[in-house]
């Protein structure tokens, strides 16, 4: 495993990140693939084998009951100062009503700590932009989180860049803490990000954590085919348009590239979105033991500038998917 230095922080972590939404109990929240925590701990412990030392959750994830799964198990696992653990908020629990406000940002660190079973999470991180808070509001808030020693830096996922820009000038104009990392959906057939919140992250030397680098699987299987998982996703019907007709001709391309390199179509996607350089550490998940293998050997592979452009070339233009 590869590792480099998250933002302009003093963590080091992982080239890959492991998702944990996959984990979490399947009665509990709104999806109904996700893996019960016997199924889970042998994946973390697996990532862990591979070197990943980097682990990203969410408090609305299965309701709880992935940051209960993922803090087990990482507990009997691996030391805490050896990881680094990274959750969220926003969205609402069956217990909180979700947003950016005040009131919401301190109860959901409370409870997220207690889920996790630590003192501390390494990186707290806002799931969506708030547009009913006042951006100095969330931004305070974010910034006694930190100075009570509960989160150690803050991120923020899946905005404009205009938002994510004024809430950096915010945070400088009042000394409040800064954001240090940005968590966006970034692909081959979602490649939005590269025309402003890229840009702006190498400019300001924010980490850049794609999620949904494999396009929700999309890239890794014959274009059109369906998995359980997706059927019953509407998040991800949502995010992908199958009226975008150049996604299935990458799709192709992906396959092609594969077949004459000896590689699977993840192994040939992730490393496209690690050749990239505003990306820090691919957010990638998965459900079987060899997915986790495949894609941890797609750290070392290096894609040849010809390959790079012909995965390329097809892209058009989308419309931004994945908040509003």
């Amino acid at each position: 495993m590869q590792f480099t230095t998250l933002g302009q922080t003093d963590l080091r972590v992982s080239r890959l990140c492991l998702g944990c939404m996959t984990f979490g109990e399947p009665t509990r929240g709104k999806h109904a693939w996700t893996l019960p925590e016997e199924s889970s701990r042998p994946l973390i412990q697996q990532a862990l084998d591979l070197g990943i030392n980097f682990f990203d959750t969410a408090n609305s994830y299965s309701d709880g009951s992935s940051e209960e799964i993922v803090g087990r198990a990482l507990k009997d696992f691996i030391q805490r100062d050896q990881i680094v653990l990274a959750t969220k908020v926003f969205f609402p629990m069956s217990n909180l009503s979700g947003g950016l406000s005040r009131a919401n940002i301190m109860q959901s660190i409370d409870d997220s700590l207690a889920r996790l079973g630590t003192d501390y999470v390494d990186l707290l991180q806002i799931h969506r932009w708030d547009y009913d808070t006042p951006l100095e509001e969330t931004l305070e808030a974010l910034h006694d989180v930190v100075q009570s020693g509960k989160a150690r830096y803050i991120g923020a996922s899946s905005m404009y860049a205009w938002q994510f820009a004024r809430a950096l000038y915010t945070a400088d104009l009042h000394g409040w803490t800064r954001f240090v990392s940005m968590q966006d959906q970034y692909n081959l057939i979602q490649r939005e990000e590269e025309r402003e919140m890229h840009p702006l992250c190498l400019a300001e030397n924010i980490a850049v954590l794609p999620w949904s680098p494999l396009a929700r699987g999309r890239l890794t299987r014959p274009w059109g085919e369906t998995t359980a998982r997706e059927a019953s996703d509407e998040v991800s019907k949502a995010l992908y348009d199958s009226s975008y007709e150049a996604d299935g001709r990458i799709a192709e391309r992906v396959s092609v590239i594969a077949d004459n390199l000896g590689l699977s179509r993840a192994q040939v996607a992730l490393a496209w979105v690690l050749s990239k350089p505003a990306v820090t550490a691919p957010i990638i998940g998965a459900s079987r033991a060899e997915q986790l293998d495949d894609l941890a050997a797609a750290v070392d592979i290096t894609l040849d500038a010809q390959d790079i452009a012909e995965l390329e070339t097809a892209y058009t233009p989308h419309y931004p998917a994945g908040f509003k």
